[in-house]
C-alpha cells in the first residue's frame, strides 16, 4: 500500500518509495510496478502525475484527479511557483549554507540556468577508513531547487564535490561501493520532503510533508542523527 499524505477532490499526494518508477517507461524495462498504476488500483480512481521525481529518489509525489487541476499544477511547477524541499546525505562536510548557480545542459546541448540553495543540518564522521582517509565524513543537507532541471540536485552536488550517496550516475563509486559492501545499502539518499503551493481551485496555500523512508532513517541512525 502506498502511503497517502494528502487528498482532496482535486489532488492526491503519496510518499513514493525509493526505487519505484512514477510510470511505465521504455528505458526501465526491468520494472514491474509503477506508482501511477499502484495508486490507481489502490484508490479505484484515475489520476495523473503533475510532476516527476527520479526512480531512485523517495518522497513526495503529487497527482491530479482531473485535467484542469493537472494542467494548472503542471504550469505551477513549470513557472517555479511550487516551493520544493529535499533532504540528502552527501559525501564530506558541506558548508553551513550555500548556493549553487551552475547551468545544466539539456540532451540537445542547450544550456539552462539552474539554481540550488542548501543548508547543512547535521554532520557525521565515522570511524571507517576510506581510501587515504582514516575516517569517513558525511553531511545531511536540506536543499531547495529554485529551478526544476533534470537531475538538478544530483548534478549540482556532484559539481561542488559533495555527491549524493547512492547516486550511481553522478556520485562517487567508491562511496557507493562502501555502503553496499559494509552496510548492504544501495539506496540513493535523496528524499523529496516538502511541497508548498497555492491550490489550483481553493487558492489556499497547501504544505505537504513526507516522512523519511525506512532506508533513509536507517542511515540517519547509523550517523547518529536525530
Amino acid at each position: 500500500m502506498l502511503d497517502i499524505l494528502y487528498q482532496d477532490e482535486y489532488l492526491i499526494a503519496i510518499n513514493k518509495p525509493h526505487g519505484l518508477l512514477v510510470h511505465r517507461s521504455s528505458i526501465a524495462a526491468d520494472a514491474s510496478e509503477f506508482a501511477l498504476q499502484l495508486l490507481r488500483h489502490q484508490i479505484g480512481k484515475k489520476v495523473n502525475p503533475v510532476h516527476r521525481i527520479d526512480r531512485k529518489t523517495g518522497g513526495l509525489l503529487l497527482f491530479a484527479f482531473d485535467k484542469p487541476a493537472e494542467i494548472a499544477m503542471q504550469q505551477a511547477f513549470m513557472e517555479n511557483r511550487v516551493s520544493k524541499k529535499y533532504l540528502a546525505i552527501l559525501r564530506g562536510f558541506t558548508d553551513d549554507e550555500g548556493e549553487i548557480d551552475y547551468p545544466l545542459r539539456k540532451e540537445n546541448g542547450t544550456l539552462q540556468e539552474a539554481l540550488t540553495r542548501y543548508k547543512t543540518l547535521q554532520r557525521a564522521e565515522l570511524d571507517v577508513p576510506h581510501g587515504a582517509h582514516p575516517t569517513s565524513r558525511y553531511s545531511l543537507i536540506e536543499a531547495k531547487p529554485e529551478t526544476g532541471r533534470m537531475h538538478q540536485l544530483r548534478k549540482h552536488f556532484a559539481h561542488i564535490f559533495h555527491p549524493i550517496i547512492g547516486d550511481r550516475t553522478h556520485g562517487c563509486n567508491k562511496q557507493n561501493k562502501l555502503f553496499k559492501d559494509r552496510w548492504q545499502m544501495e539506496t540513493m539518499f535523496l528524499h523529496a520532503s516538502q511541497l508548498c503551493f497555492e491550490h489550483p481551485v481553493s487558492k489556499k496555500v497547501i504544505t505537504i510533508d513526507a516522512p523519511l523512508q525506512p532506508e533513509f532513517s536507517q542511515v540517519m541512525n547509523l550517523m547518529g542523527w536525530n
